[in-house]
């Protein structure tokens, strides 16, 4: 066994783990707000450790440039689109968690809404 298997064996138990955290927060969190977060965050840095396995066990040019371009392709787009989506369901009236201390978009939102009244 060379040592790129070994990097690779271990990058894709990572992502592989780090993918069942995505999971478990998605099972488990409270509110769709923090379940998004945890999903986004944990499933972005599990595919760059599963795309890492892919393109040391290949270990082609080809191979390793696509799955960079997935790479930045995914943490450039998955944080903007759990945004939007976030700001979608809040204006939308999705419930916050009843433990959730702090809503600092209460304020913009109702003055949007008294604005166009």
């Amino acid at each position: 066994m060379s040592l790129l298997d070994i990097l690779s064996t271990i990058c894709l138990i990572i992502g592989t783990l780090l993918m069942v955290v995505a999971a478990f927060g998605m099972w488990r969190m409270p509110d769709l707000f923090i379940r998004m977060s945890a999903t986004t965050k944990a499933g972005t840095v599990g595919l760059g450790f599963l795309l890492m396995a892919l393109a040391l066990h290949f270990a082609e040019l080809g191979l390793t440039t696509r799955a960079l371009a997935i790479f930045v392709f995914t943490l450039v787009t998955a944080p903007v689109s759990a945004h939007m989506i976030g700001r979608a369901a809040y204006s939308d009236g999705v419930k916050l968690w009843e433990g959730t201390k702090v809503d600092e978009l209460r304020p913009y939102y109702e003055s949007r809404k008294k604005s166009k009244r």
